[in-house]
């Protein structure tokens, strides 16, 4: 049971990173982008192909998070300067990303046993596998937080955040709403290929389909950590989107040791997000609003 919880930690921590990234898009930019379901398998791919070339593992990852944020520029110009709708234009570039994965790799899957990772450190330390990963989760999950609270205060961040509230009144200030949404777009697939790249060193392969519903499972984790650990401040939205992806992850755990089959995992997942998107409406019809009518001379 430890290893379960350690295990669902673990994972927690990790894919927290890439919950960080889709909350830039889905809440910041007010942007529903489906590139990171490509970019968290190419941020797996460059780190696996160069990890097995003979790259640091740490350079390889920072290659991977660079590959990433190529891929959000991608899909920025496609919405930007062509002026593709961002749905669209996500969902264009993630096809394209398939392909280009498949060419960094050269086949659907690369393992990466017995060679050294960005946890072969801690091991050394005497650390297990996910005592590793917990470590350089939490290592990497503060510093993110930390580096992402400054610049969301400085100037370029705060025209950021503005461009989701209201691109009208930003662009009225004289700022370029198509270089703040470009700037949020790399960002955020950049995180999300770290996070795809730390996944892959952690499970000890890269594979061309990982990224398959990871879309679904970032906004369930963003639902979940708002829902329970609320969203009044900054820094506090940053905490709540790494408790909630643990969150999620335990309770992946508890399914699974309850019994439920693990195909359907993405079903449950699904489920859960369309839940926890409908609550607004469903509190509605449980709680009608009454009107209360006052004649006249009361």
């Amino acid at each position: 049971m430890l290893q379960i919880i350690l295990g669902a930690l673990s994972l927690g921590l990790l894919w927290s990173i890439m919950t960080i990234g889709v909350y830039i898009t889905y809440r910041i930019l007010d942007i529903a982008d489906l590139t990171v379901e490509g970019s968290i398998a190419m941020g797996a791919a460059i780190a696996a192909q160069a990890i097995t070339a003979g790259i640091d593992p740490y350079l390889s990852t920072f290659l991977a998070m660079l590959g990433g944020m190529a891929a959000g520029l991608v899909t920025g110009i496609f919405h930007t300067k062509l002026k593709i709708p961002a749905l669209l234009s996500g969902i264009l570039t993630m096809i394209a990303l398939y392909s280009i994965n498949l060419r960094i790799m050269g086949k659907a899957n690369i393992s990466l046993l017995r060679v050294d990772t960005v946890y072969t450190v801690f091991q050394r330390l005497g650390l297990d596998r996910n005592g590793s990963a917990i470590v350089l989760g939490l290592i990497c999950v503060t510093a993110i937080v930390v580096i992402l609270y400054w610049f969301f205060g400085t100037e370029i961040g705060c025209a950021i955040r503005a461009t989701g509230n209201n691109p009208k009144m930003v662009r009225a200030q004289g700022i370029n709403t198509n270089t703040t949404i470009l700037i949020g777009l790399m960002i955020s697939n950049g995180l999300v290929a770290v996070s795809g790249a730390l996944i892959a060193q952690y499970q000890s392969y890269a594979d061309i389909q990982m990224g398959v519903g990871s879309i679904v499972i970032g906004l369930a984790s963003v639902i979940i950590g708002e829902v329970l650990f609320g969203r009044k401040h900054f820094m506090r939205r940053l905490i709540s989107l790494v408790l909630g992806s643990i969150t999620y992850r335990f309770i992946i755990a508890f399914v699974l040791k309850l019994g439920m089959p693990a195909n359907d995992l993405k079903l449950f997942t699904s489920i859960t997000v369309a839940v926890a998107l409908a609550l607004p409406t469903i509190r509605k019809y449980v709680h009608p609003v009454k009107i209360t009518i006052v004649e006249e001379g009361e």
